[in-house]
Formats: C-alpha cells, structure tokens, sequence
C-alpha cells in the first residue's frame, strides 16, 4: 500500500510517497526525472524496508522556494520530511545522481541521522567547463523552445545508456513524460541550482563515516568506474560497484542488478554492526 503527502520544506512543498513497513529508507530521484523512476527498483525493495520516495523541488508535482537553492537545503529539506512524516531512526539513504548528492551532503551534516548511504550515478565533483556549457545551451534552448522534442532526446541521450535507449521504451518513455510533464520554469531552477552550481563535495568525502556503496553505470559520461572506487576510498567506511548497460538512472535500467546491491549491502551492515560492537 502506497500513500502521498506533501510536505512544505525549505525548498518548498515537496511530495513525498511512502510504500511498506519496517525500517525507513529514503529514496531521492535524479535531475530531468521524478520518484517514478524509482517504479521497478521500489517494486523490490519495498519488501525489506519502509520507502520513503521524495519528489525533489522542480520535478513532478513538488514545488520550489521561488529562488535559487543548494544541496545543504535540500540536505535540511530531507530533514524536515522526515520529522514531518515522524521519522526518528536513522535512515539507509538511496539517491540517483542529485538524490547522491542529497545524501552526501546529508550523511555529513546530520550523521545520526543516517543508517547507511547509498549512491547511484553521482559524481562528487561540480561540472567542468565543457560540462557547464552544454547546460547553459541546454536551458537556454528550453527557456525558448521549451520541452520540444530533441530537447528531450538530448535529455535522454545523455541519461540511459545505448543499450536501454534500443531495447527498453518504456524506460525511454519515463524519462520523456518526466521532463515534459514537468513545469518548465521550475526545472529550469532546478538545473540551474543544482547541476549549473553544484559545488565539489570531494571535501565531505572523508567526513561520511557511515556504511556506504557508491554505484555507477559503465556507461555514465560523467562518472567512471574509476573515479567511484577512487571517491569510495577517500571515505572511511565505503565500497563501489559497477553495474554494465547502465548510463546516470541505474535504477531505471538495471533494476534487478542495483536491487541486489543494495541487498548485498544492507545485509552486510547486519553482519558487520555486532562485530563493531563488540
């Protein structure tokens, strides 16, 4: 059983699905694409814990402060849904690209408050020059023409990989609802905000002590295979993992492989907790 609320953050009013019963995990999306892109990960992963999926602000049906904002608000905002929802225990934080970010910069301001840090697709440092340009054209092609069509297929082109993008049309078909559905305005803020100005997080990396698993896919762009064992070896208690035919929305294109290694994960953290104990 699924229920949705919204909840006013300091982000503005963000909508947030729960599913299942247990121990509380909390799921947040990438950029250009909304909770249900967590549809074929969350079908699995509702058997072992309470998810609590967020609608981050510009996407979906959530909302926006009406100006610029960054990670440490959302990081805040996450913290507000969570008290908004009663959420005391410490939570197993999954995040795509942004919800990653999300939960690096949360797992570091508020470390009670996390069980254990998941990320899929989220590359620590900011955007290159290269990077930034194609997102100043890209805003700039969407604030004139808005979603038109090869708007979006850029958009998709640079999120799932190759292989997804011949064989899997309900997953292209996701992404393009996603984006389009979205209101123009506010995604742009969004983009903007988080991506145009994401600032390097490589210095947070050392203070996540928490258990975590940073994924990426073989096909990301931005993130390579490499460059996730490197980020995970900065951070005291973290491991990567690679997941082949996958590009930024891992969870969307291999669900079944991020499933298992979230899994593996969580149930590595049970074995592991007594002996730190001891």
């Amino acid at each position: 059983m699924s229920e949705t609320t919204s909840v006013q953050t300091s982000v503005g009013r963000l909508t947030v699905t729960t599913q299942g019963s247990g121990s509380p995990a909390l799921l947040w999306h990438s950029l250009f694409v909304d909770e249900r892109s967590w549809e074929r990960a969350a079908a699995q992963l509702v058997r072992d814990r309470r998810l609590i999926l967020v609608t981050g602000p510009g996407h979906g049906s959530s909302g926006d402060p009406g100006h610029r904002y960054d990670l440490r608000q959302c990081a805040r905002a996450a913290g507000e849904v969570l008290d908004a929802l009663g959420v005391t225990e410490p939570v197993d934080w999954v995040g795509n690209a942004w919800g990653g970010h999300v939960g690096l910069r949360f797992a570091a301001d508020h470390p009670r408050r996390v069980r254990s840090l998941v990320t899929v697709g989220t590359p620590v440092q900011a955007l290159d020059a290269s990077g930034r340009a194609q997102t100043r054209v890209l805003l700039l092609a969407h604030r004139v023409l808005g979603p038109a069509g090869f708007i979006a297929d850029t958009v998709i082109e640079t999120l799932l990989s190759p292989q997804t993008r011949a064989s899997d049309p309900e997953a292209v078909a996701l992404v393009r609802r996603s984006f389009v559905e979205a209101d123009p305005r506010l995604l742009r803020n969004a983009v903007v905000s988080i991506s145009l100005h994401r600032e390097d997080l490589s210095d947070l990396l050392p203070r996540i002590t928490v258990p975590s698993l940073m994924i990426t896919g073989r096909q990301h762009g931005g993130w390579s295979p490499d460059q996730a064992v490197a980020a995970a070896a900065a951070m005291p208690a973290a491991r990567a993992a690679t997941v082949e035919d996958a590009a930024y929305l891992v969870p969307l294109e291999q669900p079944d492989a991020v499933v298992g290694l979230v899994r593996d994960f969580w149930a590595s953290i049970q074995v592991e907790a007594p002996e730190a104990q001891r």
